[in-house]
Parts: structure tokens; C-alpha cells; sequence
């Protein structure tokens, strides 16, 4: 008697769309949900993806873009310039730059602060994160923490947690009185970059570049355990309408799924394909996800591959429950 093969793991998330972008690099973006549109750092400029149409236009002049940001409540985009390290205010409607404010040694990174309503930029090189007024448009303060820095996220009004990649920990830094605390060991995890809050539950997760995934308890500041992801994390998402933790991994091109009960306890669910160079990525309030890639050539030995013309492209994944 045969024996029926066991049915395949249910997808929690299906591509629904691939949106054409220009060519060229891309890093962290993140989702305008005021105005239903993805903003994508690139190499020189900025993409703005209308979702309701699936089309992009760039605007923007930058030099080594790392990371877009929609700025809540208005029309700006907030862009770090890395090469010329300022952070770029523009105008998603138009196009036009609102101002080039200069802040540290190779700005990447940068994230919203709600409470006090400021961009905080992550200064990979100098060591120091810049908390930048969009209104005043000037740098409020300039924060020394240390070299490394990777992504950041808000984990109570003016803390912040920031993954060091070199170090391997998560550096916390109080932004109301403007000192770096101490930080959170991530043994284990090497080359920590993206980094995701479920407040619901208290838990960090930081995504490594070791094919592991560390998970920290906010409450006791320690590292609670190390998970299994796929190859070629940039970024972590949460998913907090689903209790979700999302870690895109570029090069296994595959999404790492883990769900969080009520009590906080975290279970992994089957991967979810996605493609090659799928490395980044952004949730918008309805969970569908944004990740930007394209097609490579073969890669010549010690090189990176060069991209295929005319490939690059925004994947949409929509949660299938």
C-alpha cells in the first residue's frame, strides 16, 4: 500500500507583484503608508514607488545612498548620503531637495523617533548617531557610541537599540540625555545588521551574518537564544498585526519566518522563497512586504556579480493568513 507523501508546510506569505525599478544599487528603504507609497535608497537617488500603480520614478541626487525614510506626517523623504556624509531632505512629490544637512563619517542607517518627532542617523564609521530636527533642519546632537553601526530601532520613548556589527551586541542609547549605555552581548552572533522589536512581547531579534538569528529579552537585557535564518541578512522585520519576526536573506533567497505566542515563546515557520538579492525589505500596516532585488550574472571569481540590465525589481509578498 502506498503511503501518501506528507502535505508540503503552508506558506504564511505569496509574491502577489513584482513592480520594475531602474537599474543600479539599492540598500534600506522603507513604506509611506500616509501616501501609499515604497521609498528605496539607491546608489544616486532615491525610488518612489507609487503601490497603487506599480510604477517608480527616481528623484534625488545622492552620493551612495543607504537608507530612505518617510518621514511621518508630510511629504519628505529623509536619505543618507554616505560618500558626502550628510542626510538629504527631498521632496517625494517633486522631486526637489529640501536641504543637505552634514552630519558624521559615513551615515547609514537612520529611523524615526515618534516621541520627539526626529530622524536619528546611524554614523557607520565615526561611531556616532546624529538626531537631526527635519523642522529646524539642523543636527540637535551628536551621540558617541561606537564604530559599526548597523540598524537601529526605537524600543521605548528615547531608547534606542542599535546592532554593532563589529562588536557583535546591540548598543543602547538613551536619546533624551544623549549617552550611549551599556550593551547587549550577542555571543554567537557575528556580523549583526538588521534588528526587529515585537514591543507586544518585549524581544529584539537581530539578524547575524553566521546563519543565525539572535533573539534578546529586553526586560533582563540578555540574549535569550540563537535561531536558525537563511543566508544573507541586511534587515529584520516585525509583523505585529501576525506576531511575526521577518528576516529576508539575500542569498538563500528565502524569507525566515518565526512566530511569537501570547507568552512570548517563538516558533519557526517554514521559510518562504523569495529571490537572489533579497536582502532588505519593509512592512507596510497591512502586511504585505517589500523586498527590491534583480537578476545577476555569473559572478567572476572574487567579485561581486554584475546585475542583469533592466532586472531590477520590487517583490510584494501578501500574508496568506
Amino acid at each position: 500500500m502506498a503511503v501518501a507523501a506528507p502535505a508540503p508546510p503552508a506558506m504564511t506569505y505569496r509574491a502577489e507583484a513584482s513592480i520594475p525599478l531602474p537599474d543600479g544599487r539599492w540598500d534600506l528603504l522603507s513604506v509611506d503608508a500616509d501616501h501609499r507609497r515604497v521609498v528605496i535608497a539607491r546608489g544616486d537617488s532615491v525610488s518612489v514607488v507609487d503601490i497603487a500603480t506599480g510604477t517608480a520614478r527616481s528623484i534625488g541626487a545622492i552620493d551612495r545612498g543607504h537608507a530612505a525614510l518617510a518621514v511621518p506626517g508630510t511629504h519628505t523623504i529623509a536619505v543618507t548620503s554616505g560618500k558626502d556624509n550628510t542626510l538629504r531632505l527631498l521632496n517625494a512629490d517633486d522631486g526637489h531637495e529640501i536641504a543637505k544637512i552634514p552630519v558624521g563619517d559615513d551615515p547609514d542607517a537612520a529611523i524615526w523617533d515618534p516621541a520627539a518627532r526626529r530622524i536619528v542617523v546611524m554614523n557607520a564609521k565615526g561611531g556616532t548617531v546624529s538626531v537631526v530636527d527635519p523642522v529646524a533642519i539642523r543636527v540637535e546632537t551628536s551621540i558617541a557610541v561606537k564604530p559599526a553601526l548597523e540598524l537601529a530601532v526605537m524600543i521605548a520613548p528615547g531608547l534606542m537599540a542599535i546592532n554593532d556589527e563589529d562588536a557583535n551586541e546591540i548598543e543602547l542609547v538613551d536619546l533624551t540625555r544623549g549617552v550611549a549605555l551599556a550593551p547587549i552581548a550577542l555571543n554567537g552572533c557575528e556580523g549583526p545588521t538588521g534588528i526587529a522589536f515585537a514591543p507586544d512581547a518585549n524581544l529584539l531579534l537581530s539578524a547575524c551574518a553566521n546563519g543565525k538569528a539572535a533573539l534578546v529579552d529586553v526586560r533582563t537585557r540578555k540574549l535569550v537564544k540563537l535561531l536558525p535564518i537563511g543566508a544573507g541578512p541586511d534587515t529584520a522585520l516585525y509583523d505585529a498585526a501576525r506576531r511575526r519576526f521577518l528576516v529576508p536573506c539575500g542569498k538563500s533567497a528565502t524569507l525566515s519566518v518565526f512566530a511569537l505566542n501570547r507568552h512570548g515563546a517563538i516558533t519557526p515557520l517554514a521559510p518562504v522563497p523569495t529571490e537572489i538579492g533579497a536582502r532588505t525589505g519593509a512592512i507596510g500596516p497591512d502586511g504585505r512586504i517589500y523586498l527590491p532585488t534583480a537578476r545577476f550574472l555569473p559572478a567572476e571569481a572574487g567579485k561581486r556579480p554584475d546585475m542583469v540590465p533592466g532586472s531590477a525589481h520590487l517583490i510584494v509578498l501578501v500574508p496568506t493568513g
